[in-house]
């Protein structure tokens, strides 16, 4: 990834309290936990979403949760992007992954958008050569379950794991600030029981 003046760490989601435990929404669990643990500062209203600065490790990190809904995401990092003429490489995203096993955490730069209206939009905005941090929500079995899955609240019974995985982002941040992306994987998944 190499030196760069700013990395922009964008969660989606949909705003509004209705939506908050909704598994499509554990993009912007994952903002707001690392927001927490490397006292990020307070959010303020910005590039059409709430932004908060602070650093991660030796890295200065914008992050952005857009308010445009999921399906307008794009719209959101766009401005923000060129605000601070960043490019895709300096851009991540975190998001909900129906194709990985629940509370799994993998990451790769590119690909397809595997239906996720929230990365659709990213790419028609910015391209899709950023980098994804791919939260497993699993999957529900048949593709007509999909829609009430995705929209619906975790389980009481995934709580745990939830704040375990979260945590786990949270703490091994750095390594993803660093451009480490095996070394965070690992991590991550030496965290959780």
């Amino acid at each position: 990834m190499g030196a760069r003046d700013m990395q922009l760490w964008v969660g989606l989601g949909n705003p509004g309290t209705q939506y908050a435990m909704h598994r499509h929404n554990v993009g912007f669990m994952a903002i707001d936990l690392i927001a927490d643990m490397h006292r990020f500062s307070a959010p303020k209203k910005q590039f059409q979403g709430w932004v908060q600065e602070g650093r991660i490790g030796d890295e200065k990190v914008l992050l952005l949760k857009p308010a445009t809904f999921m399906n307008e995401s794009g719209r959101s990092i766009g401005e923000a992007m060129r605000f601070y003429k960043l490019t895709p490489q300096d851009v991540t995203v975190f998001h909900d992954e129906l194709d990985l096993a629940p509370m799994n955490v993998k990451v790769k730069r590119g690909g397809g958008n595997a239906g996720h209206n929230g990365l659709r939009s990213t790419d028609a905005h910015i391209g899709n050569d950023f980098r994804r941090v791919r939260i497993g929500i699993g999957h529900p079995g048949h593709k007509d379950k999909v829609h009430g899955y995705v929209l619906g609240n975790y389980a009481k019974s995934e709580m745990d794991a939830l704040a375990d995985m979260l945590g786990a982002i949270g703490a091994e941040a750095p390594w993803l600030a660093a451009g480490d992306d095996a070394r965070f994987m690992n991590e991550v998944a030496l965290r959780q029981p």
